[in-house]
């Protein structure tokens, strides 16, 4: 709170003093608001005859949003989850006593319960004649006045709450948030999927080339981390008979903050036996498209000023075509070490001399072309070296049968058929202990119980990650994936 706000503090504990040495309860519980205000609207919105609306009787609650004071009448905008409706309060409807003692110590901020009947006002206004009030909350800090500027965009994140009383749209963000979640739990139980919860404490992190949060288990002594992915364990239900699985949930990664990441992020990940890679393209593309449609009513979107045309098919492009297309690349040379390792340098990429040809290509990629991808575009068939956890092509087995989901210039979905040979997911467990061991902080670790449920058999299965968040923002026209976050994590 600033200092220019203690005086208008204090000011508001003493109406609050007042109000209890009258007899007044300024935090109740027994109004019962019967009639949500969008209701009202909804019902009431085009009624125009008088004796009509007189004879509605409602009875509603909210916020206060703004107060015009006239004397003895007093018009007021509440504020419920519903909408927004206009009140008016005279003194000699409601009382010279309750008008003077309490209602003029109510302020903007502050919860009140109405009964009353409609009338339109002379600039036709729907509004609500007050003939009985409560005061059901005292606001003791006062509303900021202006919260939209970028000098505010800080606090709003910092202070949410306030946030989404004085800025319906972030209200709406987040419904579509909701109701793009429940479309994805719908259309994955509508295909066989079963819903389920894995562990978010992890023995050992995997099921992701990430860098985990670490905390401590005091009664066992022993150190857990935060999962960076629950695929590991979905793929032991995998193994122990579940054929589709799902989860829409937490994963935690140890990383920068940027308009893209927020180390506390939700995915929907799944697994299907018996399906490859290219089946959960076509699963992939159905799902966003029926999203899309369901939510503007069109397959083409603006997000950040840019189009988005969502009609399928959906270009598939392999990283190599990629770096031809988008970056000149020669598609003749992209496999080929001294070609890359000239792109980096005309583009002033950093590399590693360590880095073979998969991890450079991978690299140039997330540098030159990624942003470039602003039509849904599958990136498929990466390098086994970057895909850990990948089943190898049986056309080529140094190409893992794996796709990345790219819109807007930003990855929405990884997926891959999965690799269900215990003896080269360890090898392969082995080859990440190794790059840990060179300083790889974000490498995995080898997990022995993995490999064991493995051995056991797994089918032949395909699984995905979506990311929620970004998904939200390209559908909500957010550009920071703060605004589709109701508490990001934020810079002390």
């Amino acid at each position: 709170m600033s200092k220019d706000e203690n005086p208008l503090v204090e000011a508001r504990k003493a109406k609050l003093a007042a109000l209890v040495e009258a007899g007044v309860n300024p935090y109740p519980n027994d109004f019962k608001p019967a009639d949500p205000m969008g209701r009202i609207r909804e019902r009431h919105g085009e009624t125009t005859d008088a004796e009509t609306l007189a004879a509605i009787r409602v009875c509603c609650a909210g916020r206060i949003l703004l107060l015009r004071n006239f004397g003895k009448l007093t018009f007021a905008t509440l504020a419920d989850d519903s909408g927004r409706l206009q009140i008016a309060v005279q003194r000699d409807e409601v009382g010279e006593s309750l008008y003077r003692e309490v209602f003029r110590k109510i302020e903007v901020g502050d919860f009140l319960g109405v009964e009353g009947v409609l009338f339109r006002t002379q600039t036709g206004e729907l509004t609500i004649r007050v003939t009985r009030f409560q005061l059901l909350s005292k606001a003791v800090r006062p509303l900021p006045e202006k919260w939209h500027g970028l000098e505010d965009v800080e606090a709003r994140y910092r202070q949410r709450y306030v946030d989404l009383i004085v800025n319906p749209e972030v209200r709406a963000v987040f419904r579509v948030r909701s109701r793009l979640i429940h479309l994805i739990r719908g259309f994955m139980e509508a295909r066989g999927f079963l819903e389920v919860e894995t562990p978010m404490m992890h023995p050992i992190p995997g099921g992701a080339v990430a860098r985990p949060f670490v905390t401590h288990h005091n009664a066992l002594n022993r150190n857990l981390f935060l999962r960076i992915a629950p695929e590991l364990y979905l793929k032991r239900l995998i193994v122990g008979g579940f054929e589709k699985v799902f989860e829409i949930n937490r994963n935690f990664r140890n990383e920068g903050l940027s308009i893209r990441h927020n180390p506390e992020f939700t995915m929907m990940e799944f697994y299907q036996a018996y399906a490859d890679y290219r089946e959960l393209m076509e699963l992939t593309e159905t799902l966003i498209t029926g999203l899309v449609q369901e939510i503007h009513g069109t397959l083409v979107i603006t997000h950040q000023g840019r189009t988005i045309d969502f009609t399928r098919p959906w270009p598939r492009l392999t990283p190599g075509e990629a770096l031809a297309t988008h970056a000149g690349a020669d598609p003749e040379r992209v496999g080929e070490r001294s070609h890359l390792e000239a792109l980096a340098e005309t583009h002033g990429v950093k590399i590693h001399p360590g880095w073979d040809v998969g991890k450079l290509q991978l690299e140039l990629f997330e540098a030159l072309v990624e942003s470039k991808l602003i039509g849904p575009t599958f990136v498929i068939d990466y390098p086994v070296s970057v895909s850990p956890l990948s089943r190898r092509s049986d056309r080529n087995p140094e190409i893992a049968e794996r796709f990345e989901l790219f819109i807007g210039g930003w990855e929405i979905a990884n997926a891959f058929s999965e690799l269900n040979d215990p003896a080269d997911q360890a090898e392969r467990f082995r080859a990440q202990v190794a790059a840990k061991d060179r300083g790889d902080l974000e490498a995995m670790h080898f997990d022995a119980d993995y490999i064991q449920a493995l051995e056991y058999g797994m089918p032949p299965t395909a699984g995905e990650g979506i990311g929620i968040d970004r998904l939200t923002m390209l559908l909500t026209d957010s550009a920071a994936i703060r605004d589709v976050i109701l508490f990001p994590v934020l810079r002390s």
